[in-house]
């Protein structure tokens, strides 16, 4: 585990016209802010990466589909891996500014991504390297 990587499962409420999926609220404890929510489609094995983050805090969940979320500390030299979707693993991933961050499309369908981010865009704020940067040992597979 990268330190600062929380990961909290979610409630999924199912009845017979469909389901409510929870993601975050205010009050729970890795809340840091609202800065904005978007969504991200990752399609079957597309690899979207490498973003850094410098001060957004990402919350992430993916709510269709199955998604593999690689996150890479270069401070520590660290790499964890979570395999997340509403049939594998459904929770929110806390991710603080300053960790590498990339997706994997696992799933035969498009895998759908939300983030509620800290902060809103700020195309100043982000670093990107491509997904076969040597300078992070991660292979896609």
């Amino acid at each position: 585990m990268i330190p600062g990587v929380l990961i909290t499962p979610l409630k999924q409420i199912p009845d017979e016209r469909g389901q409510v999926m929870h993601m975050l609220k205010a009050t729970d404890a890795h809340f840091s802010g609202f800065g904005e929510i978007y969504f991200s489609v990752v399609n079957p094995g597309a690899v979207k990466a490498w973003k850094k983050h410098l001060q957004m805090t990402l919350n992430l969940a993916v709510i269709q589909g199955s998604a593999r979320l690689v996150i890479h500390d270069e401070r520590r030299g660290l790499t964890q891996e979570i395999l997340l979707g509403p049939e594998t693993n459904y929770s929110v991933v806390t991710v603080p500014p300053g960790l590498w961050t990339g997706f994997l499309g696992v799933s035969p369908q498009p895998a759908l991504l939300a983030n509620c981010a800290s902060l809103p865009h700020d195309p100043h704020e982000v670093e990107r390297k491509a997904a076969d940067d040597p300078g992070i040992a991660y292979r896609w597979k």
